[in-house]
């Protein structure tokens, strides 16, 4: 089921905001907004996404999402550079979910570059509560 408002929390539709970037109609103009689709990329299953964004360097070999694992809500708690003129940039971030062993969060400053493939996640420093 496609939600109707986007999972990545900015209040608009997700047909508006982060499913035409997971169809490849356009690219994240920003490193936060790439940050934003790659976590609405976990809320609605779509690890292909996941994996075009991630940059060549880090990227596994393959990606399973945990389907036991919902993603509800997504707070971008600081940005430096990352903008319209910038090659790289970094987003702190914390994601919420719940599953079977109950609620928690991820919390992550994440490191972005943008080259001829546009914005790609690098890699993050994580820490879960």
């Amino acid at each position: 089921m496609t939600p109707t408002r986007c999972p990545c929390c900015t209040g608009l539709p997700y047909d508006e905001c982060c499913a035409p970037l997971h169809r490849g109609a356009r690219a994240a103009a920003t490193a936060e907004q790439l940050m934003r689709s790659r976590f609405s990329a976990f809320a609605v299953g779509d690890p292909a996404y996941l994996r075009r964004t991630w940059h060549p360097s880090t990227r596994p070999s393959e990606l399973a999402l945990d389907p036991d694992l919902h993603w509800y809500r997504l707070d971008v708690l600081a940005t430096s550079a990352g903008g319209l003129l910038d090659a790289a940039g970094t987003v702190e971030f914390e994601a919420f979910h719940r599953g079977p062993g109950g609620r928690g969060s991820l919390r992550e400053v994440s490191r972005f570059l943008r080259g001829r493939e546009g914005w790609q996640y690098v890699d993050g420093d994580v820490s879960r509560t």
